[in-house]
């Protein structure tokens, strides 16, 4: 009985001494959670891709001479494009900065009868085009939208043939700078590549065309402008993705 007794007495002390012990501990401090890390998609880098769609510009022809000048009408050159860009961005918070060259085999080709020589066709066809732009974007993280604008360049080729016979009389080809504008989307889809839409306005002017051969050149002015709208996908090099607080 006494050993019960002893083993009791033992165990409240050993109880209470745990208690104080515990009691002379300080409190456990609170240590603050770190903040969450947020990736944000970084546009700046040199970047190079592909695009291909449809173009199709507008030609207005206007005899000039050796005979009376009059109206010969208008066509629209239709066709495909496709090509290649290459460019930089720089990221400043959310605006992007950028410069772009970008170059498309093109095969926009159209037609109408003459309205002042109604027994002939006027044809035009356009085989490249180039775009040389500055651009301003605003990204939300991975999407950006953003203008462009500068110059541009087109080769063109020209040809009037009588309508019964198809039969080429005289031609002529130009390089024909002007200026654009345009709009477009982008999408970044992993850390380095994109994928984006854009439309451009491409504005040619008016031209004086000399047809050759013949005793005397066959003078018309031509004006013309281009609307393309392209699909592109682009590789950039760069810092793709930086770690935000």
């Amino acid at each position: 009985m006494k050993k019960y007794l002893l083993a009791t007495v033992a165990f409240a002390a050993l109880g209470t001494a745990t208690s104080a012990f515990a009691a002379d501990l300080a409190p456990r401090p609170y240590t603050k959670a770190p903040p969450m890390m947020v990736a944000v998609y970084d546009w700046t880098g040199f970047y190079i891709g592909a695009n291909g769609g449809y173009a199709s510009a507008r030609k207005n022809w206007n005899y000039l001479g050796p005979l009376a000048p009059g109206d010969e009408g208008s066509h629209d050159a239709d066709g495909g494009v496709f090509g290649g860009q290459i460019g930089y961005n720089w990221q400043s918070a959310s605006w992007v900065f950028g410069l772009e060259a970008q170059g498309d085999w093109a095969d926009l080709t159209g037609s109408n009868v003459s309205n002042r020589f109604p027994l002939f066709t006027n044809r035009s066809k356009v085989d490249a085009l180039g775009l040389f732009t500055g651009r301003v974007g605003y990204a939300w993280n991975n999407t950006m939208l953003y203008v462009k604008g500068g110059a541009a360049v087109a080769n063109d080729k020209y040809n009037y043939f009588p309508t019964a016979t198809g039969v080429t009389t005289n031609s002529a080809s130009e390089t024909r700078w002007g200026a654009t504008v345009g709009v477009g989307l982008e999408y970044g889809f992993t850390p380095n590549w994109s994928f984006g839409v854009e439309y451009d306005h491409i504005f040619m002017g008016r031209r004086d065309i000399a047809f050759t051969p013949g005793p005397a050149p066959v003078i018309d002015s031509i004006r013309q402008d281009v609307d393309m709208i392209t699909a592109r996908i682009n590789y950039r090099w760069g810092g793709p993705v930086v770690a935000r607080y």
